[in-house]
């Protein structure tokens, strides 16, 4: 599968369990999270993307996780949820891509991941509204978020130059709502003060 030309771009946002700021992006993933561990969702909605011949266009992928302590030391915990409307060819695709299977961003992550809990497809509820950010699956998470803004009170505050998936910058952003329960992960946090990041992303094979 890593031999298939592909593309994807569109939009992505997540929240941590860590206080914001989280320290993670930082410190280059070296830093301890402030809770110790780190529970992450990172939601993506594909505006526009192609596997091969297979479209991917309008459709959401999310990739949970847990890690025992500083992210640089691995053993990751990881589950991906693809897009329940996709075909079996456009999951597998997107399954591929979000594992870094296919190559292309999240196959620099692969080393660090240590324990694969699965692969599901769900109907993923993706929204934006202005700095507001939200995604749902019933039963399984719901993730909002809002993002900080600075001097203008229109934009958000941003970190540049990091080492991020995603992309090299980071809107800021706190969650508002933050639940899990798959994979045998479970988080809840509704305290407005942990961590959020948004970006548009463009990803390709590499």
């Amino acid at each position: 599968m890593a031999e298939t030309a592909w593309s994807v771009s569109g939009d992505y946002f997540e929240s941590c369990s860590c206080d914001f700021l989280c320290p993670c992006a930082p410190s280059a993933l070296t830093a301890r999270p402030t809770q110790g561990t780190c529970t992450a969702v990172l939601i993506f909605h594909v505006d526009r993307g192609r596997y091969g011949s297979t479209a991917l266009d309008g459709l959401n992928f999310v990739v949970a996780l847990r890690t025992p302590g500083p992210m640089i030391e691995g053993n990751w915990a990881v589950g991906i949820i693809t897009d329940e409307r996709g075909s079996p060819e456009q999951r597998e695709a997107l399954a591929a891509i979000a594992s870094g299977q296919a190559g292309g961003p999240m196959s620099h992550l692969a080393p660090l991941v240590g324990t694969v809990l699965g692969v599901e497809s769900r109907p993923v509820n993706f929204t934006h509204d202005g700095l507001r950010w939200s995604a749902s699956i019933p039963g399984m998470f719901e993730n909002v978020i809002e993002g900080v803004t600075g001097a203008n009170a229109a934009e958000p505050m941003y970190i540049d130059n990091v080492a991020h998936p995603a992309n090299t910058r980071l809107a800021l952003a706190k969650s508002s709502r933050s639940h899990l329960d798959a994979f045998g992960l479970r988080w809840d946090d509704e305290s407005g003060q942990i961590n959020g990041h948004f970006a548009p992303f463009a990803w390709q094979a590499s």
